[in-house]
């Protein structure tokens, strides 16, 4: 019998759900395959089979949390194995339909209660919050954690609002016309770091307009030969990074962050390149991106997108950017203002392209038009700093020749 434990998934997670089981107890499986799937705070982890044999227990369901080195079910050994197929763990209350506490719940004595772990209980001697008014996610009804973090949060939040803090509560019931499920844990960092964002830099988005004319008659003059030769197509995200490149040498305040009372001003320029999958925003790094041509950047965003839309991105491949570009425009958006992703003090927002009259040279033409928006924190940027960042974004844009000869 061997067991099968959680994989260590980076020095800052500490703590996963059990998104799916692709197994069921019985079921025969072969070494290296895919027995679930986790899901932390950041990425989407894959729990593999340490050895051939017949999948004999099943510790912790879907929906419970585990940490790094933790247990979660166990396998007989051997291709023949033909172990008796013994009943499966009782599926934990969080996944139950949730149903409001009876009034005598709240008020239950603590001997009712599930043990928990001696992290919970380390939190609970520390900070005296009441067990019996958190909502329980673990297995058995038992407390998390991460539940207990999300109360004191929830608590603390309403406090610094000024408001007298109530004891956390369960859900209100839900009806026919509704449907209840539990947020994911990259919805719930994106909503937390988000909120950050907002709460701490003192943000503030300035708005231009690109001509887009000479890109769209350069890609289409060489795509074919592009495309032949390095094997990839040509879009219009390598432009926007090189472009985002040469302007943040010219203005570094865009690409530094605040750390303290000091100023980290970077001389290398990852790339934060933020992509949509069906589990939310993830935003994978393309590592010195001002030592890339068109050709690698191309390739290099192809790459971490087909990895994000996957389900396969490593930790390390969404951290430490410099600055941000996020495209709105694949969406349909004629106009937003993107949020901070921290400690970074700058991010691009593109957008859709569309027909508009202009006027040039005196007179009134049609033209491919995209609007620009930098969203940036005025602690650290300058109003005439960001403005002139855009400006030379939407320069290199319209003459893209510069790019090519880096003028």
């Amino acid at each position: 019998m061997t067991d099968i434990t959680v994989p260590n998934m980076g020095e800052s997670v500490t703590e996963a759900t059990i998104a799916k089981w692709f197994k069921k107890v019985g079921d025969a499986v072969a070494a290296d395959e895919v027995l679930a799937e986790l899901e932390t705070d950041k990425v989407t982890v894959e729990v593999p089979a340490p050895q051939a044999g017949v999948l004999t227990a099943i510790a912790v369901n879907e929906g419970g949390s585990v940490a790094p080195g933790s247990v979660i079910g166990s396998i007989e050994v051997g291709a023949g194995a033909t172990a008796a197929k013994p009943p499966e763990a009782p599926k934990p209350a969080a996944e139950a339909k949730p149903v409001p506490p009876k009034p005598e719940a709240a008020t239950a004595a603590p001997a009712e209660a599930k043990p928990s772990g001696p992290a919970v209980d380390r939190i609970v001697a520390e900070t005296g919050i009441d067990l019996s008014k958190v909502e329980a996610s673990g297995k058995d009804g038992r407390h998390t954690k991460g539940d207990v973090l999300a109360a004191l949060d929830a608590v603390a939040s309403q406090v610094k609002a000024g408001a007298e803090a109530p004891a956390p509560h369960a859900p209100r019931p839900t009806t026919e016309r509704e449907q209840r499920v539990k947020m994911t844990r990259l919805r719930a960092t994106i909503a937390k770091r988000l909120k950050e964002a907002q709460n701490t830099a003192a943000m503030l988005t300035t708005y231009n307009e690109a001509d887009m004319t000479e890109i769209m008659a350069l890609r289409k003059q060489h795509q074919d030969g592009f495309e032949k030769r390095h094997g990839v197509r040509i879009g219009f995200m390598s432009f926007f990074v090189k472009a985002c490149v040469a302007a943040l040498k010219e203005i570094p305040a865009v690409n530094a962050e605040i750390d303290g009372d000091d100023i980290i001003y970077k001389n290398y320029y990852d790339i934060g390149v933020a992509v949509g999958t069906d589990k939310g925003l993830v935003v994978p790094v393309l590592r010195d991106a001002d030592t890339k041509g068109f050709a690698d950047i191309e390739k290099g965003i192809a790459e971490l997108g087909a990895k994000a839309r996957e389900g396969k991105l490593k930790i390390e491949d969404m951290q430490g950017a410099t600055f941000t570009i996020s495209n709105g425009g694949v969406y349909g958006s004629l106009m937003s203002s993107p949020i901070l992703n921290a400690p970074q003090s700058g991010v691009l927002g593109m957008h859709k392209i569309q027909d508009r009259p202009i006027a040039l040279n005196g007179q009134v033409v049609i033209r491919p038009m995209m609007y620009l928006a930098l969203s940036y924190d005025h602690r650290m940027v300058d109003g005439k700093e960001a403005v002139t960042f855009l400006v030379r974004v939407k320069e290199a844009l319209e003459n893209p020749v510069r790019l090519l000869l880096e003028v």
